[in-house]
């Protein structure tokens, strides 16, 4: 947002020097920043930084230790907790429209002018009609008109179906329930609206939903979200809360990084700079201090005293996931023979829930990092679930290559044992010395006595790092993984993303975190209406597609019939020959060259990993000419790939076209 701007606007909270101290620990301290009107900011820090307590002391749920907090008179505040509840018998539509209290507010009070006015005369109906016609004017302006249809769109945007409008709140599960408070606090539009971690429980659709709603916000908001990829699409300003202060940065994510890298290292060259002259100049003291210099001497040494001394840089702690070398498999890890995937009927439903269904064999070939994405409760996974053997298919089969072990990462940690302690989980899974125990867990974060909490009182993010030292013990080389980026701080996340791009094993896995995706993904399979479709590359390389697809397949529109239908334009301009539709094995050709493409796609990758290797191997040997030979192969075989990458794209959105103009024939 342009500063400019910004310094135009007024000015709705001000948080003043404020502090928080736990028993004798100080969580924070002197926080200090204000909020303009239709602000987007972002407030970001590692766990335990005290990030939901400062935006419940701006909500008023809390109070600082010292400082104070001003807000702008009759400023609407909303504050949207992590954890939401609902009581009473209320539908999810019910409790969705209570965000528009006031709207109904008006509307009951025109209702009793209304009902007034049929006995009322003279004066008395005069002033009726002026009441009403006010109150008329406050309704239409805060929406009351729309808000039917404002409620059913946010809901919709946030994954209910009209099917669970009437479904009663008080029975949704945390995640619906988090939604719900979600819906309700947008549809409530304050002057401030205060989300800490919105994100959580969103699938991928809804993730980009809510994105497109607060870009287009035109209040202010602060928000708390380990998701990089949102906070840089829909914020503007970063407040940073680490090491008991908070700093402010004026950009979004993305540039608050290189903003907070670069202010750090000047802070660290200010430091050492004025340590050396500390140094130089105590050693000047002592040497003449007592001596002809004396005068000197003693005027350095009050200088010195005086001198503002710059604190040290604070070095956080940060994970230090490590993972040994994977043996290596055979080239084909997993291979699936067209399956379907899904829960057996009972004696109480007997009809088979089918949730994943496939046509086509896939495979996932030795190091590919395959990102498995879709929907909530598109059967993500009951599909991990499946191949690991927890859950029979309904039909089909899968099996594992040569010499493939699997490790798995439950994103509700199930394999944790809740009665033993930290140190005692690490030490079962692999027998070691306590010695070497610490030692792991120290990378992990666990010092001290932490090392002996029970597995059962740990926090979200305690029971992640948990989980995660106690995969990298299993020495697998086909990793399996559903949400391990949940309760993660952006810190973490990001020694996650250092640990998986250089492990030498493949993956499977789950994640909401579109970030993450885009660091570690090779392929993404898309679930979608039951189906599994493969496309090469990260999320951002999917999401271009899948966007091109949806255009080119929607096609131009033109004005509605007068039916509530709208009308696609014409592929072809009537002077010309009109286009024919593509015959079955026109499309089955196409489908052809696209896997054949694909198989070539990932020969070339394989054949780029091997050159790496012999690259790698030269440098440490020393080999000049194997370098330069293994340096030009590496450059024509990129380049290769490249060219293969360009046909596959257009092979596929012509793919997308002809399958279109089937299905709307």
């Amino acid at each position: 947002m342009n500063q400019q701007i910004v310094a135009a606007m007024t000015t709705i909270l001000s948080v003043e020097g404020v502090s928080r101290t736990f028993i004798t620990d100080l969580i924070f301290s002197d926080v200090t920043f204000q909020i303009q009107e239709r602000e987007h900011v972002a407030l970001v820090g590692v766990n335990g930084s005290g990030k939901s307590t400062l935006m419940q002391m701006v909500a008023g749920l809390d109070e600082p230790d010292t400082g104070r907090i001003v807000r702008k008179n009759d400023l609407r505040v909303t504050y949207l907790a992590q954890e939401a509840t609902f009581s009473g018998d209320k539908t999810i539509r019910e409790a969705a429209l209570e965000a528009f209290e006031r709207v109904h507010a008006i509307e009951h009070e025109m209702d009793q002018i209304q009902n007034a006015m049929t006995s009322a005369k003279g004066g008395e109906l005069d002033r009726l009609m002026s009441d009403y016609g006010r109150l008329s004017e406050q309704f239409e302006f805060l929406g009351g008109y729309e808000i039917d249809f404002r409620t059913d769109q946010v809901l919709s945007g946030l994954g209910f179906s009209e099917e669970e409008f009437g479904w009663q709140a008080k029975y949704l599960s945390g995640g619906q329930k988090t939604r719900l408070a979600l819906a309700r606090a947008l549809l409530g539009e304050p002057d401030l609206l205060l989300l800490d971690e919105p994100t959580n429980h969103l699938d991928l659709n809804a993730l980009e939903w809510l994105e497109g709603f607060l870009r287009s916000w035109n209040r202010a908001f602060l928000v708390v979200s380990h998701d990089r990829y949102f906070l840089d699409r829909v914020t503007t300003r970063t407040l940073d809360m680490n090491f008991g202060r908070l700093d402010d940065y004026p950009a979004s994510y993305n540039r608050f990084v290189k903003l907070r890298e670069e202010r750090r290292e000047r802070w660290w060259s200010e430091y050492k700079a004025q340590q050396e002259y500390i140094k130089t100049t105590e050693e000047f003291i002592r040497k003449y201090k007592a001596g002809q210099r004396t005068k000197e001497a003693q005027g350095r040494e009050t200088r010195l005293a005086r001198m503002e001394r710059i604190e040290r840089p604070d070095e956080g702690k940060s994970l230090k996931a490590t993972l040994p070398d994977a043996a290596r498999s055979g080239r084909i890890v997993l291979n699936i023979k067209p399956v379907t995937i899904g829960y057996r009927g009972t004696e109480y439903s007997p009809e088979d829930t089918v949730l994943v269904k496939t046509s086509d064999e896939l495979q996932i070939e030795r190091e590919s990092r395959v990102s498995l994405a879709g929907p909530n409760g598109g059967g993500k996974t009951t599909f991990l679930r499946t191949i690991l053997g927890e859950i029979p298919p309904l039909s089909g089969t899968f099996s594992f290559g040569t010499n493939v072990k699997v490790a798995y990462y439950a994103q509700g940690h199930e394999g944790l044992d809740t009665s033993l302690t930290v140190l005692e989980t690490i030490r079962e899974a692999r027998p070691m010395e306590e010695g070497a125990a610490r030692n792991l867990l120290g990378r992990y974060l666990f010092s001290d006595d932490d090392v002996f909490k029970p597995v059962s009182a740990l926090s979200g993010g305690e029971r992640s790092r948990l989980a995660l030292a106690k995969l990298t013990l299993e020495e697998a080389n086909f990793l399996i993984l559903d949400e391990p980026t949940n309760h993660l701080d952006i810190e973490s996340r990001e020694a996650l993303e250092q640990l998986l791009s250089e492990y030498d094993g493949t993956i499977l896995f789950v994640s909401h975190d579109r970030y993450f995706i885009d660091v570690i993904a090779t392929h993404v399979w898309a679930i979608a209406d039951g189906t599994i479709t493969v496309h090469v590359g990260n999320y951002s390389d999917y999401a271009r597609r899948t966007a091109t697809s949806a255009k080119s397949s929607t096609g131009p529109v033109k004005a509605s019939n007068g039916k509530g239908q709208q009308e696609a334009e014409p592929a072809e301009k009537s002077s010309g020959s009109p286009r024919m539709r593509p015959s079955d094995k026109e499309i089955k050709q196409t489908e052809k060259k696209v896997k054949d493409l694909e198989r070539e796609i990932s020969r070339l990758e394989e054949q780029l990993n091997s050159l790496t290797e012999e690259l790698a191997a030269a440098s440490e040997s020393g080999n000049v000419e194997r370098i330069s030979e293994a340096g030009a192969s590496y450059e024509s075989t990129q380049d290769e790939l490249d060219t293969v990458y360009e046909t596959w794209a257009e092979l596929t959105e012509e793919l997308n076209q002809k399958t279109a103009a089937v299905r709307n024939a």
